[in-house]
C-alpha cells in the first residue's frame, strides 16, 4: 500500500475520445471493404464456374440440312471466329496456306506424272475455307473430266447423299428393307447417295452443293459433339478395324477387334462377299463404328482422317475408296493396289501402270511418335485456347508452327527456336532424300525409254516397268504428304529409301545406252 511519501506509478496518458472513434471507423471501414472485395470475388468465381459449363449458347435451331457455317456461328461464336481466320494466307518453309505453283517450285513433277492431270496443275492447298472454290478453278478439272467423287472431301455433301440415297432406296424392293433397322435403312440411304454422287461427273455433282467442308461434316448438330460422316472413311476404318494390322494407339479398334475376333474370321471365310458399299450396310456381320466405339481423343484423329488421306475411286462406281484392308503403311496399301490390279494412269512416256498417291497425313501420323505418345491430329492443328474460362480448339486449322506457344509448348518445354530448329531439320533432309529419289525416277524412265527404242524384250521392260510403278508411288507417298516428312520421319525416309532402290534396281534390269544389245 503506498504512502504519502512513496512515489507514484506513471499513468499512461489519456487517448482522446475522438482518436478512439476513429480507430474503430477505420477497423469498420475495412471490415466492410474487405467483406465487398471478397463477395465480390466470389461472385466473379461462381460467374466464371457458369461460363465454363456452358458449351454453347443456342440461339438458333441447327440440324442435318444446316450446313452454312455462319449460322453455327451464332450458337458458337468462338469457334466460328477463329474458322474465318482459315482464309488468311501463310506460309511456312516448306508449306503453309499459300497456292505456290509446285509445278514450277519442282520442274522433275511434269515428267513423274507425264500424262495425268496433275501435270498440267498442281499447287499448294489453301485454308479449309478454300477448297470447294480451289476444286472449280483447278485445271484438273476445268480441262479434264473429273468425277463427282471428289465433292466428299471438297463440299458439305450429307444433305445432298441423304436426299440422292433416300430417292434410290424408295424405289427398292420393301423386302430387302424390311430387314434393316431404323438406323440401318438410314445408313443404307447415305451409303446409297454417296456411291450416286460419285459416279456422277464433276459439273453435275456440283449443282447438289453450296459450301466447302462445314460444320456439320464433324459435328452433331444437336449435341456438338465430334462425328465421323465420311462414307469412304467409315467403310475404310471398318476394313482396318478387319485387318491384322498393329495399332496400338487406336485402343478402341485394337479392342473391338479382339471382342469380335471370331465373327471377324468367319466374314472374311465368305465367298459370297459384296461391293463394299453393300458389305457395310447388311447388318450381317459386325462394323466397327467409331462414332459408338473411339473414343473423343481417337475422334479429334478421325474427323481430320475422313479427308487427309490417301484412296483411289473404284473404276467401276467411282466411289471413294480407302485401300485400309490390308493396314495403313505404305506396304500395306501398296499390296492392296497390287491385289487389285488398279492403276490411276498410263505413264505417258513410258506406259507403265502407275499410281497417283493424293495426301495420305493420316496414314503417316500413324507411323509416327506423336501417334503412339497419344497426340491427335486437333493437339498440334486446333490446340485448345482459352477465352475467358472457356477453352475452346481452335478452328483455324493451319500448321504447328504458326502457332507454337499452343501448339507445341503445351507439352515440350524448350525455346521455340530450339523447336523449330528440330522441324526444320527433319523436313531439310526429307527435302534432300526427296531430291535423291525424284533424280533416281527419272533416271529410270530415261532408261526404260531408251530401252524401248532400242528393242529390249517386252519382258525385261515390263520388270523395269514394274519398279518404275512401285518407286514412283513410293516417292510421291512422301512428296504428297503435306508434313514433309515431320508425321514420321524414321518412316519416311524409310519410304524414300526403298523408292530410291526400286529405281536403281530398275536400272540394273535394263542395257546401258551405250552398251551392246
Amino acid at each position: 500500500m503506498a504512502t504519502p511519501n512513496s512515489p507514484t506509478a506513471p499513468q499512461a496518458p489519456a487517448v482522446a475520445p475522438w482518436r478512439r472513434r476513429f480507430a474503430y471507423l477505420f477497423v469498420f471501414l475495412v471490415s466492410v471493404g474487405l467483406g465487398v472485395v471478397g463477395t465480390m470475388l466470389l461472385f466473379n468465381i461462381r460467374e466464371r464456374k457458369e461460363e465454363a459449363k456452358q458449351h454453347f449458347f443456342k440461339l438458333v435451331e441447327l440440324d442435318e440440312t444446316t450446313v452454312d457455317p455462319a449460322i453455327w456461328g451464332k450458337n458458337f461464336p468462338r469457334q466460328y471466329d477463329s474458322y474465318k481466320r482459315t482464309v488468311d494466307i501463310e506460309q511456312t518453309r516448306h508449306g503453309g496456306s499459300e497456292a505456290i505453283d509446285k509445278l514450277a517450285k519442282y520442274p522433275m513433277l511434269k515428267r513423274l506424272y507425264a500424262g495425268y492431270a496433275f501435270s498440267i496443275d498442281f499447287r499448294e492447298e489453301r485454308g479449309h475455307a478454300y477448297m470447294l472454290d480451289d476444286q472449280d478453278k483447278t485445271k484438273r478439272v476445268t480441262e479434264r473430266k473429273q468425277p463427282g467423287a471428289c465433292l466428299q472431301c471438297h463440299a458439305a455433301i450429307l444433305p445432298a447423299y441423304r436426299e440422292v440415297g433416300k430417292a434410290i432406296v424408295a424405289k427398292e424392293p420393301v423386302d430387302g428393307k424390311k430387314k434393316l433397322s431404323p438406323e440401318g435403312l438410314v445408313k443404307r440411304e447415305l451409303m446409297k447417295g454417296f456411291e450416286s454422287v460419285c459416279g456422277m461427273d464433276w459439273a453435275e455433282g456440283r449443282k447438289l452443293v453450296s459450301h466447302p467442308v462445314s460444320c456439320q461434316d464433324c459435328h452433331d448438330p444437336k449435341s456438338a459433339q465430334l462425328r465421323v460422316t465420311r462414307p469412304g472413311f467409315l467403310i475404310g476404318i471398318d476394313a482396318l478395324a478387319k485387318s491384322d494390322d498393329q495399332l496400338p494407339h487406336l485402343p478402341s479398334l485394337m479392342r473391338w477387334r479382339k471382342l469380335n475376333k471370331d465373327k471377324i474370321e468367319t466374314w472374311r471365310k465368305r465367298k459370297d462377299k459384296k461391293s463394299e458399299v453393300e458389305e457395310f450396310v447388311s447388318e450381317e456381320h459386325p462394323v466397327y463404328d467409331p462414332n459408338k466405339e473411339a473414343s473423343r481423343q481417337e475422334m479429334r484423329s478421325f474427323v481430320c482422317g475422313q479427308c487427309h488421306v490417301e484412296y483411289y475411286f473404284k473404276p467401276d462406281t467411282k466411289a471413294v475408296t480407302y485401300p485400309w484392308s490390308y493396314g495403313l503403311k505404305v506396304d500395306d496399301i501398296y499390296k492392296y493396289y497390287e491385289q487389285q490390279k488398279f492403276s490411276d494412269w498410263t505413264h505417258a512416256e513410258t506406259k507403265a501402270k502407275v499410281l497417283k498417291a493424293q495426301h495420305p497425313e493420316f496414314e503417316l501420323w500413324n507411323q509416327g511418335t506423336h501417334a503412339r505418345a497419344g497426340v491427335s491430329c486437333a493437339d498440334c492443328h486446333m490446340p485448345y485456347t482459352r477465352e475467358g474460362a472457356v477453352k475452346v480448339s481452335d478452328h483455324w486449322v493451319r500448321s504447328p508452327l504458326l502457332n507454337m506457344s499452343r501448339a507445341c509448348q503445351t507439352c515440350h518445354r524448350q525455346e521455340e527456336g530450339e523447336l523449330k530448329a528440330r522441324v526444320d531439320l527433319i523436313q531439310d533432309r526429307t527435302e534432300h532424300l526427296l531430291d535423291l529419289a525424284q533424280v533416281a525416277v527419272i533416271d529410270l524412265i530415261d532408261a526404260i525409254k531408251d530401252a524401248q527404242a532400242t528393242g529390249v524384250s517386252a519382258e525385261i521392260i515390263g520388270k523395269a516397268q514394274g519398279k518404275q510403278r512401285k518407286a514412283q508411288f513410293y516417292l510421291d507417298f512422301v512428296f504428297s504428304e503435306n508434313s514433309f516428312g515431320f508425321h514420321a520421319a524414321q518412316e519416311s525416309a524409310r519410304i524414300l529409301a526403298e523408292a530410291i532402290d526400286q529405281a536403281r534396281q530398275g536400272q540394273l534390269l535394263l542395257p546401258r545406252k551405250n552398251d551392246d544389245k
